[in-house]
């Protein structure tokens, strides 16, 4: 998209939003023996952008296949503005999707692979056909390429056209199945802005799916964070990062990971305290031990971000066994149990085998069940994942 550019050819488009609902979806494959996705509900509301993330073989592509049409669910229903879409078959689905591999027609040229999905799913002469093709690509910024092959492209021009193709038929809803995993770290940062941008331009409902978690932290207004075909929490990026309801979100979402600590939990009529036993103490809030009171476990999870890790003259003491510099910050890591890392601006540069003292906020301190995995500390720890 060329800067300065204005979307004009939406300006006076009518757009119909659409919610997506998805209630109890599963799916499961080989005569029942694999479960792909297990029970996900989640409800994507008028022009919102979700972003749907998780490790690899997490169910999300599963999922928003689904949705499109191109696979069946085995139970559960899914509904487009408030219609049963469950059976609907894909054609039928006002949907429109762009996929990781472009999953352009080699033989078409760029014009034609615009056109493909708008000639089969509507009934427009063919001058207002190409009229809608041209305006389309002039807001991508890809109007020379239109008599060009995808042979003749490159990467971030392919992925130009398949957002194109997915813009020209106006549809209820965007899917985007890791439509820049094929590209390099400067052009996903570019077409990651310009996604955002047509996303909010024409206020369509959007689900992009994506492993890339700083993708997903930057680019939705909500997260849907999946392990395991199983839904693990939702929220707006910002709270699930500062109030994750599991282990599992606390340490997949944020770079570094978050540090986590197995620690004995040391009860008297005063105060809790967290110990490993050897140097690393913890003494809980007067709030922390209301908190943890109706706890009856004997262990805690214990877990603290690398941002958060307060590096000077007072707290545990412990050696920086390496020193990584990254630009703005240095990581250290320290001589603590597990692989923990204090993230700290880059004047601060200890020697390796130096001793320091860490500290850190109560607010930011986590505490999970080893069990269950689940947040101690969270108001709503004991209640169903919020969707």
């Amino acid at each position: 998209m060329r800067n300065g550019q204005e979307l004009y050819f939406f300006v006076d488009r009518v757009c119909q939003m659409a919610t997506v609902t998805l209630d109890g979806l599963r799916k499961e494959y080989d005569k029942g023996t694999v479960t792909a996705v297990d029970d996900v509900s989640l409800q994507v509301a008028d022009g919102e952008f979700v972003t749907v993330v998780g490790p690899s073989g997490c169910g999300k592509s599963t999922t928003l296949r689904m949705i499109a049409g191109l696979e069946q669910p085995t139970s559960g229903r899914i509904s487009i503005n408030g219609d049963d879409v469950t059976a609907v078959s894909a054609r039928q689905r006002d949907v429109a999707m762009v996929f990781q591999n472009y999953a352009l027609y080699p033989h078409k040229t760029v014009k034609q692979n615009m056109a493909f999905g708008l000639r089969m799913s509507t009934d427009l002469s063919r001058n207002k056909l190409e009229k809608k093709v041209h305006e389309t690509a002039t807001m991508m910024g890809i109007e020379s390429l239109l008599d060009d092959r995808p042979g003749e492209l490159s990467g971030g021009q392919k992925q130009r056209v398949a957002l194109g193709r997915a813009i020209v038929r106006e549809p209820d809803v965007f899917l985007f199945d890791e439509p820049l995993s094929n590209l390099d770290a400067k052009l996903r940062t570019t077409m990651r802005t310009e996604i955002q941008r047509l996303q909010e331009t024409l206020d369509i409902t959007a689900i992009y799916v994506t492993h890339d978690q700083e993708e997903a932290m930057t680019m939705g207004d909500r997260l849907a964070i999946l392990n395991d075909g199983k839904l693990q929490q939702t929220g707006p990026p910002t709270a699930v990062y500062e109030d994750p309801k599991n282990e599992f979100v606390a340490n997949f979402v944020g770079s570094p990971s978050m540090n986590l600590l197995d620690l004995r939990v040391e009860r008297d009529s005063h105060s809790v305290t967290l110990s490993n036993g050897n140097r690393f103490e913890y003494s809980l809030t007067d709030e922390q031990a209301r908190r943890i009171d109706s706890y009856t476990g004997d262990m805690v999870r214990f877990g603290i971000r690398p941002e958060n890790v307060i590096v000077g003259e007072q707290g545990i003491e412990t050696t920086v066994d390496v020193i990584e510099p990254v630009g703005s910050d240095n990581y250290l890591y320290l001589d603590l149990p597990g692989e923990f890392i204090a993230r700290v601006d880059s004047d601060l540069e200890p020697d390796r085998g130096e001793t320091v003292r860490v500290t850190f906020g109560a607010s930011d301190v986590h505490l999970f069940d080893p069990e269950s995995g689940k947040s101690i500390l969270s108001e709503s720890h004991l209640s169903t994942v919020a969707l």
